[in-house]
């Protein structure tokens, strides 16, 4: 999972892309970089670490222009090498720099093609490399200069035939404009804003609407499923649909873990999604558990908060703030080794004693990937002095790899794959288990917009929206995420790291 922004400005847009950048960090803590057009040149910063790591004073004063566009990453698999770090340049046609969030599933194919057929050479494992060369393939089909908006559409068009898997992408061309577009299925999000500066429409794409918010842009629409829209460097802008079939199957996760609760993804409000999936969840503890005590209800920060809050009104119990957490510490869902994530869980939550003392606990999680956070947290509450803790997830049993962009694990990782809820209870060590139903997740998020007749729930359900994963790229994609590939990985790139040091 990754964030994206992009400006097309009549000011200096270094800052606002920061600022931006600030605000969906919590889509990705790996790396960040900044590209900017300035005498048309790009200008660019990335690097691994957090947004305020990255820019410092000279770099902030190096990315000068109008123009620019912003990435914050988390590796999906491989490497998280700074040379994986977006956004990606490529020097033909004309100069092309694109960032990314989403995942090619057909990655492997497009790379073997683009270095026999195209004699394009990819640098890095990143699909986000691929999908730049396949776009700047297509553009430089085009025989007219400068760019027309039919010849940028047209390219559009074939990437949505070449392609396969989730994106969403802003990129630059030099001497030429912006263009962003969203795939097929609009999987992965994309909004649009526009402000007015001194009679001047400036305009801003970006993964969450809170970005567009943090930079005094309002927010317009969301750009549809297979929709690219292109906005040149004078500011005059055009969108046009440029895939067949477009249907809107957004991903579900979004909702329960990834976005901002003050987003607004695809017109639903992720706040109001999170209180209809509590009013859900309480309604079928309320229903199964009916004889079960519970004194307190208590949120594993910090998504769950607003849906535990409903979860005990619905239950009238009282709702207590049982955890403190340390900011400082990054969300261990996207941390990339298991032993790194069991180190991290302590280091991030503490317990305030009192409100487990003597207690049953109910304690509420927006959703149990590995189990690992889990089996600890509820020892937590069991060495703060509950007598009783139990456990209600916001998001069903997760029981298959998300191939889209989402760093779910190793099918074998995952706690619920080939587990009923007595065995995962189990080895979590809690006194109860209970997780959401998905036709109730899909309503309590849908409500939001009824228009949305589907949703991507892959991790639910194993139904993949693009139809096209099969046993073996799930089976290649274990190789890449279980964590021994993982350890492997981070100590080749160790190694390299090690190399470069010693040849400096």
């Amino acid at each position: 999972m990754c964030g994206i922004v992009g400006i097309v400005g009549s000011t200096p847009v270094n800052q606002l892309i920061y600022d931006a950048l600030t605000v969906i960090q919590h889509r990705g803590q790996d790396a960040a970089g900044i590209v900017t057009i300035d005498q048309n040149c790009f200008r660019l910063r990335k690097a691994n670490g957090l947004v305020r790591d990255v820019f410092q004073t000279k770099h902030m004063q190096r990315l000068q222009g109008s123009v620019g566009i912003g990435h914050v990453r988390y590796p999906t698999a491989g490497s998280s090498s700074a040379s994986e770090a977006q956004p990606f340049y490529v020097n033909s046609p004309f100069g092309i720099t694109l960032a990314h969030n989403g995942n090619l599933t057909n990655a492997n194919a497009l790379r073997d093609s683009l270095f026999v057929q195209d004699r394009r050479h990819l640098n890095t494992t990143s699909d986000s490399e691929i999908l730049l060369n396949v776009l700047a393939n297509q553009i430089d089909k085009s025989l007219s200069y400068p760019l027309s908006k039919e010849d940028i559409f047209n390219a559009v068009c074939a990437v949505h035939q070449e392609i396969k898997g989730a994106y969403a992408l802003v990129a630059m061309i030099i001497g030429h404009g912006m263009l962003a577009f969203r795939d097929p299925h609009g999987i992965r999000p994309l909004c649009l804003g526009q402000r007015e500066i001194d009679g001047k429409s400036e305009y801003m794409l970006a993964s969450e609407s809170v970005a567009l918010d943090a930079v005094g842009f309002e927010f317009v629409r969301d750009i549809a499923p297979g929709e690219a829209v292109y906005i040149t460097l004078e500011g005059v802008f055009y969108s046009q649909q440029c895939a067949k079939s477009a249907v809107l199957s957004p991903c579900i996760f979004e909702f329960v873990y990834f976005a901002r609760p003050d987003s607004f993804i695809d017109k639903i409000s992720v706040y109001g999604a999170r209180v209809n999936m509590g009013k859900k969840l309480g309604a079928k503890i309320q229903r199964e558990w009916k004889d079960v005590e519970i004194d307190v209800v208590i949120p594993i920060p910090e998504t769950s908060c607003d849906i535990a809050l409903e979860i005990a009104q619905v239950l009238n119990k009282p709702y207590r703030q049982g955890f403190v957490k340390n900011r400082y510490v990054g969300r261990t869902f996207i941390m990339p080794g298991q032993q790194q994530r069991r180190q991290s869980v302590r280091r991030k939550l503490n317990a305030i004693r009192c409100e487990f003392k003597d207690k049953a606990v109910l304690l509420i999680d927006d959703s149990i990937v590995r189990g690992t956070t889990s089996e600890q947290i509820i020892q937590m509450a069991r060495d703060a002095g509950a007598k009783r803790v139990y456990l209600a997830s916001a998001a069903p049993e997760i029981r298959y790899p998300n191939v889209y962009g989402i760093d779910m694990p190793s099918v074998n990782e995952l706690i619920a794959h080939g587990r009923e809820v007595d065995e995962i209870n189990q080895i979590i060590g809690a006194d109860g288990l209970i997780f959401q139903d998905l036709n109730d997740l899909e309503a309590a998020v849908g409500e939001g917009n009824p228009e949305i007749v589907s949703f991507e729930t892959s991790v639910f359900s194993g139904k993949y929206v693009t139809n096209d994963i099969h046993k073996e790229y799930l089976e290649y994609l274990e190789s890449l995420r279980n964590d021994s590939s993982k350890m492997i990985s981070e100590q080749q790139q160790d190694l390299a790291n090690l190399e470069i040091y010693n040849e400096n």
